[in-house]
């Protein structure tokens, strides 16, 4: 389906009655079909239903309309009850989930050429409500941007007279007003994809092109964008776009709308999620056995031991992705550390030699600000550097893991799927599966095997199964396809979806939150994709777990490509 050629019916008989199918089973669009979504009618855009924003912009003053929209015909109702940080919470807007604000700035106005930047804040794979893009912490609207800032992408967003979508998504931690639970995967996806449809199917009358759509995210939204960015007009989610009333699909749950986009600018992704703690522990096994970089100190025998069981079990699956790197050696457990060292080394010396970095050498010191503003003084015993010819001397790859380590403490094992286990009763990613019924289930065999609270319903311990048994039930089958349809990779790796030509992604060169094994395999993924046509991605110097850190550099590249 990658670029796919557009291949009418077989069944000449029914030209004039039934749509005109792409070899994806999707319809082409404006040639000899008549078909229309069963739910567009119910999604047409009115441009009169506004409020205005009044924007300060480098000192001028600006005028932003915002519109807002619900972007499906039959989106779900949550409880008037949720949790939220401090406990329950009082819900403003039950369906402020499938909701997006459009900004559209005067300069963009009578614009239908322009970029359309679709922002998404998913952090932790967490549900997401329309909130306000243009307020602060305080609820207070911010009407003070700067274009030219490192770190303020609507500021620059608005300079370049792109237009700016802020969009509400459902995942993990939702509780329906029926009780259910509607943010499992691949509810998050989903409700991308459908406000993308809803650009698509009005795109004649919102400023700023449809097929020009750039999303953007960071962490758990960095996977997110990843995610849709690759899996394009894939007929899997059809189903799921047709039970929340999405535009472009018909009454018989084909599509007439492709949800395929432009651009993604994602920071610090976290995907690949069903394979993150192997590969977490694959990378930071080592280091947490010395015992000092983790907050359970000194580990326990259980944690040493699925520390050691999961960092094992990811070299299997990392050969089995037959990822190739520049020259065409195969990314291995072997080539890995020496492919990230590469990347490493090439920012510390774009560091020193575009951006003025005085990098310490051996036995000198970084002082990093911390998230209560107090001061980290961290002594560089990993990196030789030659500050006068801008170049990386060696890298001791052992000691650079501890110092990442240094800086944040590594997360507990497992990293991402642990609830209700014997180690751990964080939530974690681990209720992004489950039935409607069910609040989480299990994609990790530790996990499900380990399982310790009662009568939940899930795990060896409630119902006898093991997880080879599991995964081969409907359950089983259904927890599979839903870490597979909130994972880029199955789609990068195969011809299932139509991929955006252009990618940013960075990670922080001391961002502990997922494995540099990922963000790389992730790269090299993209990079293998032959429909790709710029995978720009860097390991961006002494990042922490964060995003929009570098929006002059991300912008500037977006209107490369945009040309």
């Amino acid at each position: 389906m990658k670029r796919k050629s557009q291949i009418l019916s077989a069944v000449l008989i029914m030209l004039l009655s039934a749509p005109v199918l792409f070899a994806n089973g999707q319809m082409e669009e404006g040639t000899f079909g008549t078909s229309v979504g069963a739910f567009d009618s119910a999604l047409m855009f009115d441009p009169s239903k506004s409020e205005t924003i009044d924007v300060t912009l480098d000192g001028k003053p600006l005028k932003v309309t915002k519109y807002t929209v619900t972007y499906v015909a039959s989106p779900v109702q949550m409880a008037d009850m949720l949790m939220g940080r401090g406990g329950l919470q009082k819900v403003k807007d039950v369906y402020a989930w499938q909701k997006m604000a459009i900004y559209v700035s005067e300069k963009a106005a009578n614009n239908q050429d322009t970029a359309i930047i679709f922002s998404v804040n998913n952090g932790g794979w967490m549900n997401s409500p329309l909130g306000n893009m243009f307020a602060d912490f305080s609820g207070k609207v911010n009407t003070v941007l700067v274009s030219n800032s490192d770190t303020d992408k609507i500021g620059a967003a608005l300079a370049a007279g792109y237009v700016i979508c802020d969009v509400g998504t459902r995942s993990r931690g939702l509780v329906a007003a029926d009780g259910t639970f509607p943010g499992h995967a691949p509810a998050v996806v989903v409700d991308a994809k459908a406000a993308i449809r809803y650009l698509r199917l009005n795109d004649d009358v919102i400023p700023g092109s449809s097929e020009r759509i750039v999303i953007t995210g960071t962490s758990g939204g960095g996977g997110l964008s990843t995610a849709v960015a690759a899996s394009g007009n894939s007929p899997e989610y059809y189903p799921y776009l047709k039970e929340i009333g999405a535009a472009g699909i018909d009454a018989f749950g084909n599509s007439t709308l492709r949800d395929d986009v432009f651009a993604t600018i994602a920071y610090c992704p976290i995907t690949d999620l069903n394979h993150a703690d192997m590969a977490y522990e694959w990378q930071y096994s080592a280091t947490r056995l010395l015992g000092n970089y983790t907050d359970q100190n000194p580990l326990s025998d259980a944690t040493k031991k699925v520390s050691v069981e999961l960092a094992a079990q990811y070299p299997a699956y990392l050969k089995s992705l037959g990822l190739k790197l520049e020259d065409g050696t195969p990314l291995t457990a072997a080539t890995m550390p020496g492919a990230i060292m590469a990347l490493v080394k090439a920012d510390l010396e774009k560091a020193m030699a575009e951006e003025g970095e005085t990098v310490p050498d051996l036995g000198e010191t970084w002082s990093f600000i911390q998230r209560d503003g107090s001061t980290q003084v961290v002594t560089n015993d990993w990196l030789d550097v030659d500050n006068v010819a801008n170049k990386v001397v060696s890298i001791d790859y052992g000691k650079y893991m501890e110092f990442i380590c240094t800086t944040a403490l590594l997360k507990t094992s497992p990293a991402f799927e642990n609830f209700g286990t014997s180690l751990q009763y964080m939530m974690n990613e681990s209720n992004l599966t489950g039935n409607k019924a069910t609040e989480y289930n299990h994609w990790l065999k530790w996990s499900w095997e380990n399982d310790v609270i009662p009568g939940n319903k899930v795990g060896k311990d409630d119902t006898g199964m093991t997880f080879e048994v599991f995964m081969d039930t409907a359950d089983g089958k259904a927890v599979a396809k839903q870490m597979k349809m909130i994972n880029p990779m199955p789609y990068l790796l195969s011809d299932e979806g139509d991929s955006a030509p252009y990618w940013y992604v960075r990670h922080g060169m001391r961002d502990r939150d997922t494995s540099f094994a990922v963000e790389l395999a992730l790269f090299y993924a993209i990079q293998n994709d032959p429909t790709v046509k710029d995978a720009n991605f860097a390991i961006a110097y002494m990042q922490p777990h964060s995003g929009n850190y570098d929006v002059q550099e991300a912008y500037a590249w977006l209107a490369g490509v945009l040309k």
